[in-house]
């Protein structure tokens, strides 16, 4: 299984920025995928989450601000980022709660991370 994140790079301050992350290899299901993101010197943090259901759940930081969506068909979310802070700055890592078979266990996926760098 691979998670492979997109969109990341350096925007000013109250600018915009829209992530990817699509989940390919041997998946039978997904039940939910995420963002999480780490600043520097700092514990990763949840920023947003989806199910396949379509529920959402985000950080409080970011409501109001960012909007997770998905296409359960490419196994892909994204993550638009409005009115973006300075304090946004971080590695932004995706991740996903998948079983591989009908058998299987749900266990969670890690993707690489892209950088968001927000200037003041």
């Amino acid at each position: 299984v691979q998670l492979q994140a997109y969109g990341g790079g350096l925007v000013q301050a109250r600018g915009s920025l829209r992530l990817s992350c699509a989940a390919s290899g041997s998946i039978y299901s997904i039940n939910s995928m995420g963002w999480y993101r780490q600043a520097p010197g700092k514990q990763r943090e949840l920023v947003a989450s989806i199910t396949t259901a379509g529920n959402t759940y985000y950080g409080d930081s970011v409501k109001g601000r960012f909007t997770i969506s998905g296409d359960n068909a490419k196994n892909t979310i994204y993550l638009q980022m409005n009115s973006l802070k300075p304090e946004d700055t971080g590695v932004y890592y995706c991740n996903s709660n998948l079983k591989r078979s009908w058998s299987g266990s749900v266990s969670l996926y890690w993707g690489q991370g892209t950088l968001v760098t927000v200037s003041s």
